[in-house]
């Protein structure tokens, strides 16, 4: 197996994570990329809508995912 072939195979065993989950109780979310870093050196300003049938959003910017607390999607709902 060729070394194109081995990275294609490693990365179809084990599904990519996003960089940053977020829970949230709000389904309307802004991001700007910040958190541990200045707004300065994040992304511009954007506002989004956690859709019920989801339960997450991510950011088309930074990928951060917002899951909604206690959605379909959050995996740490009791």
């Amino acid at each position: 197996m060729n070394l194109k072939g081995a990275i294609a195979k490693s990365l179809a065993m084990k599904p990519i994570q996003p960089p940053e989950v977020i829970r949230v109780s709000t389904v309307q979310v802004a991001c700007d990329g910040s958190g541990e870093i200045s707004p300065a050196l994040g992304h511009p300003r954007v506002f989004l809508r956690i859709e019920p049938d989801t339960g997450f959003v991510e950011c088309g910017y930074c990928d951060r995912r917002f899951v909604y607390i206690g959605g379909p999607a959050d995996t740490k709902a009791a």
